[in-house]
């Protein structure tokens, strides 16, 4: 019996000390609530929260609320997919806030890259994508100004500042003669064009660069394809978001201008230079009393403001979730009379329905209307930004009233001292036109209503959803006008006819232009989808698919002259007064795309993967000789961190080498291309090509993926080498053909190369400081391989295209100082009769060393395509504050200024800048700036002196933002965040370029409407 009795009290004295740890245990847990928020304070459902080391783990709710149990000393690993994972030591605290920043780059991202999508850890192309933290922090009104700067080797440039001027995009360079802008996906409805959407409703953005990842694009990707998803409901409760700021805008870098006295002084010096003889009237100019010292630049900026607001409101349920957006912005640009405006309205829904576990249904619709007010923004007639740095500031902007050739409705000084008999001062002053006139009675404007979006069916064929079929019905649909009144102003120089004498010069006769158009594009494909994975080792991916494109368009047009009312109510084509100055035209035409196309993934133990495209496409814009074209791409990929022999390298979560290599197409040539044309009587007016074939470009690149340090270090490498055969070039015909049109051929070959660097860094504190880099600079090399047999060289006004050069080259003169004396003359001019350059003309490099300065001694002066581009991304948070900062550049790129040109070198008594002042006045002055002369000093030729570098580097974005979430969850308003925050653009420009911004993309810089300085201010509430 003893020995029970022991057994039992051994056991009953366990289980006392079972119950006692137990307790102790339980009592030792302390319960711990907090919150999971993102870097603008918003809550993340669905985030992950565990004890480090321990079995305790839970999740956030839809308000980013969690609850859980800890031990004492306990760390908590909170983590958020695409978010830095953090440590919190728990310490004494019960209630923590955790704010969670997005990674530089998250593996387990789902990426979209054509009609499927992928993770990101398999993709094995150069694809780029969009950190839209970084890019919505940028308050602008066009999608491409926020992809600027964010991906390697895509160069965007805002070509001018005026409010909805088009922005040009290029990636890998420029590869073809004609259209080089990329192919735009959004929501899986193809565009050439993606500014109409606004940009707070994207989800994310990613570029497809190299032909691997952009071939199942095939015909239209040899430009590259820029795939845009917009925002979508999401399970939960409904969330009401509003954003609104105002900002202003004003000019900066402009250049500094003669005043009166100094450009009087400065034309008095030019007639000494220039060898009259008589009485130098300036002489005389310079007692005038009359005359004004008017800044035109001054007098043509203002401040110009903007203003955007944006609604949307979201939710749903497990089957069923909604988005609906508005959005309206304004801006009124910097030139006076507010006649350089933009707006666009824009509307849009998202409706996604899980019918049943296999049918998913889904729509996106948006509607928006755009105005724009169409200003000479490039230097093109009538050049209002040219003619305020060529105007005399003796002139004044408008005539006094007691003038008698004044008028209320038009009351601006015109014709240099317009006297009433008509005669004026022709020969003093240079007859330029008043900028600020011409900025009041432009009345130009462009209107567009656009219906875009798409509606699809998807059903998963197998009860494990691994092959889907899915139909999807796209349709963009433009509606254009513009209207464009030109009003007589200005006054009479006596050249008028017959009818419109004692009109004034400008707009003679007045007349009404007037276009109305209409264009759509219908895109149906339909695709069968496969993904699986067998034996926890091969995935395999592959889908197939149709896609056929229609696309008609039409458009109506008139115009009519020498209206008798010009009232806007009157502005109508029926209004005018006579059928004789009545003109009417219209246009119709229509093409078609076919495509069959097919893309297989497999990966082996996320290690090795491989993927295969091919797409053939049919275009009716070939005959039928030449009508499909096929392009096909190859990838590999080698994950070397899943490698054993790379398991001890701690430091490194991921690496991977890509290679790859591909064909993509080119079908932008004008519709019935390949067609020979007839007139009406029968004769043949342009020559068609049966044989015209698509345009191809090839591509390979190597590249490799680095995540290092639990993943806040990542780094992107690709090199690549791009080809373009066949380019499709318009070849004017020999004379003894007859008075043709140019024939389409395919002609020419040009090549790009570089290096594309990314990179990125990710970090917090446990103080709650985070902080992030994000950073990308590409090289590129560009040059002509071939052109055709017939066409050895495009010559254009200041730039050739030839074999061994980039395309587009600057081509002239090069300068190599100033002549000081008549025997540096004699000596350089040796092999030139009486030379007719005289000391302080351009002296010119003799290249050919005959002594003579002709066409031989003209050689490649510049280069408009940039070697290198950049952009760097930096933020920073602490608690509620939030920082960002974006500078974007380029270096190695050259622009031809003639505004330089034609303020500083012509011989017309332009006004000048007050680099003249520092011009050649005597042997040893200067050898880099010319006398000043009303003859020519050698400045007429294209030469080096007007390339000049425009290379930059831009402040581009700066925002500072603060967020009330923490105040506002502890009250019932329903408010979940108020941010407010404070943005500058444009704030700084570094660059020796003197034109009015760096930044234009035209081969000639005219005048260009110059980017402004920007503060906005905003409030973004979510409820």
């Amino acid at each position: 019996m003893e020995p029970i009795i022991q057994l039992f009290n051994k056991l009953f004295m366990s289980l006392l000390v079972l119950v006692a740890t137990l307790g102790f245990t339980h009592a030792a847990q302390q319960p711990i609530k907090g919150r999971v928020v993102d870097e603008q304070g918003l809550p993340l459902a669905g985030a992950t929260i565990e004890v480090k080391s321990g079995t305790q783990k839970t999740s956030t709710d839809d308000a980013g609320a969690f609850t859980i149990a800890v031990p004492p000393g306990a760390v908590l690993l909170v983590s958020y997919i695409g978010h830095i994972q953090q440590e919190i030591p728990v310490g004494d605290r019960s209630n923590i806030e955790v704010t969670l920043q997005p990674s530089a780059n998250d593996l387990d991202e789902v990426i979209v890259v054509g009609y499927t999508a992928q993770r990101r850890t398999n993709i094995t192309g150069a694809v780029g994508t969009v950190s839209m933290t970084d890019a919505q922090k940028r308050r602008v009104p066009d999608v491409s100004q926020m992809l600027q700067g964010q991906v390697a080797g895509v160069q965007v440039t805002q070509a001018t500042g005026a409010p909805g001027d088009p922005i040009d995009i290029r990636i890998r360079g420029v590869g073809t003669i004609g259209n080089n802008s990329p192919l735009f996906i959004v929501d899986g409805v193809p565009s050439t064009n993606f500014s109409f959407i606004n940009p707070q409703d994207i989800e994310s953005m990613t570029v497809l660069k190299d032909a691997a990842a952009a071939a199942i694009y095939g015909s239209r990707a040899a430009g590259g394809v820029v795939l845009i998803t917009t925002k979508k409901g999401k399970e939960g409760r409904p969330v009401l978001d509003v954003n609104y700021f105002n900002g202003i805008q004003q000019v900066t870098n402009l250049p500094s201008m003669l005043n009166t006295t100094q450009y009087l002084n400065t034309l008095e010096q030019a007639w000494n230079n220039s060898g009259y003889s008589g009485t130098n009237p300036y002489t005389s100019e310079k007692n005038r009393t009359d005359l004004a010292n008017t800044n035109w630049l001054d007098e043509l900026f203002e401040t110009g403001r903007s203003q955007n607001l944006q609604l949307s409101a979201s939710g749903g349920t497990d089957k069923v979730q909604y988005l609906l957006s508005g959005g309206y912005y304004n801006q009124d640009g910097i030139v006076v009379f507010d006649n350089d405006r933009y707006e666009r309205i824009s509307l849009r829904s998202n409706v996604n329905a899980q019918l049943t576990d296999r049918i998913r249904v889904g729509t996106n619709l948006q509607l928006s209307h755009e105005t724009r007010d169409l200003l000479s923004s490039r230097g093109d007639a009538p050049g209002i930004i040219r003619h305020a740095l060529l105007r005399p500031p003796v002139l004044s902007v408008y005539k006094d009233p007691g003038d008698p050739t004044y008028s209320a409705r038009d009351p601006f000084t015109d014709l240099p001292f317009y006297r009433p008999d008509g005669t004026f001062e022709s020969s003093t002053y240079e007859w330029t036109q008043n900028p600020i006139a011409l900025a009041y009675f432009t009345d130009n404007r462009q209107r567009q209503f656009k219906t875009f979006g798409n509606v699809f069916g998807e059903y998963a064929i197998l009860k494990d959803q691994s092959l889907k079929f899915r139909t999807n019905v796209g349709v963009e649909l433009n509606f254009n006008h513009t209207k464009a009144f030109f009003e007589n102003f200005g006054d009479d120089d006596g050249n008028a006819g017959p009818l419109d004498q004692g009109k004034g010069r400008q707009n003679r006769p007045n007349g009404l232009n007037e276009d109305r158009g209409e264009d759509l594009t219908i895109t149906w494909n339909n695709t069968l989808s496969y993904d699986k994975t067998f034996g926890q080792k091969h995935d395999v991916n592959a889908l197939a698919g149709t896609e056929f494109i229609n696309n008609t368009s039409s458009s109506i047009n008139a115009s009519r002259r020498r209206y008798e009312y010009t009232d806007p109510s009157f502005r109508y084509i029926d209004l005018g007064p006579t059928d004789a100055d009545l003109w009417n035209g219209g246009f119709g035409q229509e093409w078609a795309l076919f495509s069959l196309f097919g893309t297989a993934t497999y990966v082996y133990d996320s290690k090795y993967m491989i993927t295969a495209n091919l797409r053939a496409d049919a275009s009716s814009r070939f005959g039928e000789n030449k009508k499909w074209g096929y392009f096909p791409s190859v990838s590999v990929g080698w994950v070397l961190s899943e490698e054993q022999f790379m398991a001890n390298v701690s430091w490194l979560d991921y690496l991977k080498l890509r290679l790859s290599t591909g064909t993509l197409g080119n079908q932008s040539i004008p519709n019935y291309a390949y067609r020979t044309l007839y007139s009406r009587e029968g004769h043949i007016t342009r020559y068609g090509n049966p044989d015209l074939r698509w345009e191809s470009t090839t591509q390979h690149n190597a590249g490799i993926d680095i995540h290092a340090l639990r993943s806040r270090l990542s780094f992107t490498v690709d090199y690549f080498v791009k080809r373009t055969n066949d380019i499709l070039l318009a070849v004017s015909l020999p004379n003894l053909v007859g008075n043709v049109g140019a024939t389409y051929v395919n002609a020419g070959e040009v090549s790009n190369k570089g290096f594309e660097l990314g990179a990125g860094w990710r970090d917090a504190t446990d103080g709650g400081f985070n902080y992030g880099i994000n950073a990308n600079l590409a090289t590129l090399t560009n040059r002509v391989e071939k052109l055709h047999p017939n066409v050895p060289r495009i010559i254009g006004e200041v730039t050739r295209a030839e074999p061994g050069h980039p395309l587009d080259v600057y081509y002239g003169y090069r300068m190599e100082g100033v002549y000081q004396n008549t025997d540096e003359i004699a000596s350089h001019l040796h092999g030139t009769n009486n030379p007719a350059a005289k000391p302080g003309d351009i002296r010119f490099k003799d290249l050919n060393g005959d002594g003579i300065i002709n066409d031989q001694d003209r050689t490649f002066i510049g280069n408009p395509i940039p070697k290198l581009s950049y952009g760097v991304n930096l933020s920073a948070g602490y608690k509620g504050f939030d920082l960002a900062v974006f500078f974007q550049g380029v270096q190695g790129v050259d622009r031809y200024n003639d505004g330089k040109k034609i303020l500083d070198y012509d011989t017309r008594p332009f006004n000048y800048t007050t680099a003249v002042l520092g011009a050649w006045s005597g042997e040893g002055s200067t050898n880099a700036i010319p006398r000043v002369s009303f003859t020519d000093n050698g400045s007429s030729r294209v030469s080096s002196i007007y390339v000049e570098d425009a290379s930059y580097l831009r402040l581009k974005n700066v925002e500072l933002g603060y967020s009330f979430g923490n105040l506002f969850r502890q009250t019932n308003w329903g408010v979940q965040n108020l941010r407010l925050y404070v943005s500058g653009q444009n704030l700084f420009t570094s660059t020796h370029y003197t034109g009015l911004d760096p930044e234009t993309t035209d081969q000639i810089d005219k005048g260009t409407y110059p980017q402004s300085r920007a503060v906005l201010f905003g409030v973004n509430v979510t409820f």
